[in-house]
């Protein structure tokens, strides 16, 4: 049994301090597959988690029975056209690219992908529509750079590229849902689970994730599949997704379980 959490009274007469176990994270529970405290915690101050805990944030929804993957915004525009420091990525490629980070991510999206396709579950691919000065809105003010990427920067990664029975889906906005179909196509596979993985952990994975949680998707983030420009969005906004609207998972529990599919 965990030891119980412990409010104490601050002498100084500020808000509590909260002494609680040094995990704020719950192990979604897939067997065969060890858990260990994921690195995006330690970014978090253990007040902090603190509080989220004493609120009775973080449960674990765990997953569902017919997941669907989504593969948002893995595009060279997203990346780079090749592994580099992530200046160098925005300076010589693409001013959006997220660099070494992201292709990190794209050999365990890979990996994924392989189970998934192992099994047949259905795979959509959220993308970055081109974006010309009228598409801009007001992304396009916050940064009008939005609206230089070259045509080579909306292909997608060749290593992890749809293939033939993918979705594609064209947005113009950071989540998934808003102004697509992708509501329609998960009702029309009958997936209950979305398995999330691109970029960037913030932006479009954060927007499309509070959407398929309103949705009442069992929301699954693949840790090591996401990613961002910084390293402080990346750990705050999965520590938020996983305390509010998903479960973050390690790669490996997301590949035990589409294994573990009856199909």
């Amino acid at each position: 049994m965990s030891e119980p959490r412990r409010v104490l009274k601050n002498e100084d007469g500020g808000r509590p301090v909260v002494r609680r176990p040094d995990s704020l994270h719950r192990p979604s529970g897939q067997e065969g597959v060890t858990q260990h405290p994921p690195r995006w915690l330690a970014s978090i101050p253990d007040e902090d988690r603190g509080v989220y805990e004493l609120a009775g944030f973080a449960n674990r929804v765990g997953f569902g029975k017919r997941p669907a993957v989504l593969v948002i915004d893995l595009q060279y525009r997203t990346a780079g056209d090749h592994p580099a420091p992530i200046e160098e990525a925005i300076t010589t490629m693409y001013p959006t690219a997220c660099g070494e980070p992201a292709w990190e991510a794209v050999g365990h999206v890979a990996r994924l992908l392989e189970a998934a396709r192992e099994k047949d579950v259905p795979i959509i691919y959220p993308y970055v529509a081109p974006k010309r000065e009228v598409d801009a809105g007001r992304f396009g003010q916050i940064n009008p750079l939005v609206t230089s990427i070259p045509e080579r920067g909306y292909q997608f990664i060749d290593e992890i590229a749809p293939r033939e029975g993918d979705v594609l889906l064209p947005k113009r906005h950071a989540s998934a849902f808003f102004g697509t179909a992708l509501a329609s196509y998960l009702v029309d596979f009958e997936a209950d689970t979305v398995l999330v993985t691109g970029a960037t952990t913030g932006g479009c994975v954060r927007a499309t994730v509070a959407d398929a949680f309103s949705y009442n998707f069992h929301t699954i983030v693949v840790e090591e599949c996401v990613f961002d420009r910084i390293r402080i969005s990346h750990d705050i906004s999965l520590f938020d997704m996983d305390a509010k609207y998903a479960d973050v998972v390690p790669v490996e529990t997301a590949i035990t379980y589409l294994r573990s599919l009856d199909r």
